[in-house]
């Protein structure tokens, strides 16, 4: 590498190892030159190549990050499994030392010697962003030591997200205050807007005006797609219409009622039978939720594929002995006798023979006779690529599911499906999924049904053909998949039930989005950029002046149930805070140092100042230490399941697990 002279924004001469990777593209280069010189947001197409510049970022700041310097980069992604790709990235282009971290790790309960050890070892850290913002708020990490900051899909940075949160609490506060050691930002983005609307020059302008005041950046994208075209092959967006066509409303009404019957039946022997409260709680909660997905595949799909959401759960049903497990897998396995008392000859002899018989005798809805029809129109394509997006977990197993006995019969097409591998009804592996897309890459599996986990930052073989099933919830989530569709040649498919005027009306409005997004972009960068000072940056906080750790306001209600779950327990109380509302009291365990805490403000944010209050008063008498962890877990130092409990938290969701 050749060192050359580069001039950063406050006028000093830092010599830095610009080296850019020879088969880096135009747009590549000239995106790396912006960030050099100033925080900047490369909004790119899916596939034109963000990371390869955030690597050549990462080269120019080698030298200020190789020890013993105690300078850092830190690589942001907002998705676990996206840590290990982008670090196996970094680690191929550059010679720098990765670290990888993700909340099953048990990040979630290193102290500051442990943190110490992993900076001393490591120059770049890849991990997701509730673990850095965990990190900065216990002081284990601080923002001074961060030379980089990189943001993979940075347009998640916005309300209480772990993106927006860093910037918030520690970025702005410390500009806000005048000090200038702050780490140069790199954001990376396909679409600089993730809201569900926003087709107006005027709303798309103020979006992107505000992702840019929160990143305190500037956005960097081509003048045209043709720029990217040269490069990269655009898909064809088309339109494939289907009529509402139900399955026959008899048979429908009939099933409906029976299901109905024997959820009810289930739920009256859940008062009988001598169970405790929680485990017939849970019970409950599972019957319920298992019927509502079986009824959403009745009424979407059809009553075949309804038939295998319901085997999907009774197979994958806890294997346990305990009594509320049993009972649920009774519930399941009783709703497969019943469909299979409607399809008595075989459900397998009935489908896909003649598409139209399956769609009026209500096994298969219209919907999916199109899906069906709409890949049989490319049975010629021997190396086939498809992504097939849906938006629901049970979907993607059972269209799966229907299309492996239905496509054999036409081609040697395989196909598999990817869901979020945390979801309590599919948990797939990262092991498991990471292996599926290599089979995708090497042609063993043509077809994948995916949920959005295959939208954002995969790394996954460029298809010839993706279809959204479900329609696009945002112009980030319609940007992200068309883009997987980079083939030469390849077809973008986006159905819409026929007279379904709003969807339409939303999917042109994200055609149109792409062009709108870049003018304003362009726009935006050619004008002045002052940075932010608003009240927004500056919400209340405890610090500890010894080690600058920080409790805020929203960040106070987790930290609060984080200490009451390492108090003591007889195993048969979870110990919890409790908040009662009309008196703005909070009530804390009677194994806690204080019992209870009472405030007066606003109403709207009563609950956040008592936890922040009592988050005071533990670290005054020491409960807390002074970086803000319990003391009984530093004393104990004992594992607990943090991420199952920290879902459980009641009351307020603005706080996100840590390592999630």
């Amino acid at each position: 590498m050749e060192p050359i002279q580069m001039e950063i924004d406050d006028g000093s001469q830092l010599q830095a190892l610009a080296d850019p990777l020879p088969f880096a593209r135009s747009y590549q280069l000239e995106a790396l030159e912006k960030a050099i010189h100033e925080n900047t947001i490369v909004f790119l197409e899916t596939g034109s190549g963000k990371t390869l510049i955030a690597i050549m970022l990462l080269r120019s700041y080698a030298y200020m990050l190789r020890k013993p310097s105690r300078h850092i980069a830190v690589f942001l992604v907002p998705k676990v499994v996206l840590v290990t790709q982008q670090a196996e990235a970094v680690k191929t282009h550059t010679d720098l030392k990765v670290g990888m971290y993700w909340g099953d790790m048990g990040v979630d309960y290193w102290d500051a010697a442990t943190w110490k050890k992993e900076l001393d070892e490591h120059e770049v850290l890849v991990m997701t962003p509730a673990i850095l913002l965990r990190s900065l708020r216990h002081s284990f990490l601080k923002l001074d030591m961060i030379k980089l900051l990189i943001m993979d899909e940075c347009h998640h940075a916005k309300g209480r997200d772990p993106y927006a949160c860093i910037m918030k609490e520690f970025y702005h506060r410390e500009l806000n205050s005048g000090i200038s050691d702050l780490p140069r930002i790199f954001g990376m983005t396909a679409s600089p807007i993730k809201s569900k609307v926003g087709s107006s020059e005027y709303s798309l302008s103020v979006n992107i005006r505000d992702l840019m005041t929160l990143m305190d950046s500037k956005v960097y994208t081509c003048v045209s797609e043709d720029v990217i075209a040269k490069f990269i092959p655009i898909s064809t967006p088309k339109f494939k219409f289907y009529m509402k066509n139900e399955i026959p409303y008899v048979l429908f009404e009939k099933l409906a009622v029976e299901l109905n019957m024997l959820k009810q039946q289930y739920e009256l022997s859940l008062k009988t039978l001598h169970f405790t409260t929680s485990v017939a709680e849970t019970a409950h909660k599972r019957i319920t939720k298992n019927f509502s997905s079986i009824m959403f595949c009745l009424d979407t799909l059809g009553v075949w594929l309804a038939l295998k959401a319901a085997e999907f759960l009774s197979s994958h049903e806890s294997e346990s002995f305990k009594s509320g497990d049993i009972f649920v897998k009774e519930f399941n396995l009783d709703t497969v006798k019943l469909f299979k008392t409607y399809l008595s000859s075989g459900p397998q002899r009935f489908i896909g023979n003649n598409t139209k018989s399956d769609k009026d005798m209500g096994l298969m809805t219209s919907k999916v006779c199109c899906l069906v029809d709409t890949l049989l129109e490319y049975r010629g394509l021997s190396d086939m690529r498809c992504i097939v997006f849906v938006e629901r977990v049970i979907t993607a197993i059972v269209l799966q599911d229907l299309l492996n006995v239905l496509l054999p019969k036409y081609n040697s097409w395989k196909t598999k499906c990817i869901a979020g591998n945390n979801t309590g009804v599919h948990n797939q592996s990262r092991k498991m999924q990471n292996e599926i897309v290599e089979e995708f890459r090497m042609g063993k599996v043509n077809i994948i049904v995916a949920t959005s986990i295959l939208e954002e930052g995969l790394d996954v073989q460029s298809c010839n053909l993706v279809i959204r099933f479900d329609p696009c919830p945002t112009v980030c989530s319609f940007i992200q998949s068309r883009g997987r569709a980079r083939m030469q040649n390849s077809d973008y498919i986006l159905m819409v039930q026929r007279g379904d005027s709003v969807t339409y009306s939303r999917l042109e409005q994200y055609l149109a989005s792409g062009d709108l997004m870049r003018k304003e972009s362009l726009r935006h960068s050619s004008l002045p950029f002052d940075h932010f000072e608003s009240d927004q940056f500056n919400e209340e906080v405890y610090r500890v002046e010894s080690t600058k750790a920080i409790v805020t306001l929203s960040s106070s209600i987790e930290l609060i149930h984080i200490f009451c779950s390492w108090l003591p327990s007889d195993g048969y109380f979870k110990p919890t805070p409790r908040w009662v509302k009309e008196t703005g009291t909070l009530l804390l365990p009677k194994s806690c140092p204080i019992q209870t805490v009472c405030v007066e403000g606003d109403k709207k944010a009563l609950k956040k100042i008592a936890c922040l209050e009592a988050c005071k008063q533990l670290h005054k008498i020491g409960a807390l230490t002074d970086n803000l962890v319990p003391k009984i877990y530093v004393e104990e130092g004992e594992m607990q399941d943090f991420g199952s409990f920290m879902q459980e938290i009641p009351g307020d969701n603005s706080s996100t697990a840590p390592g999630s």
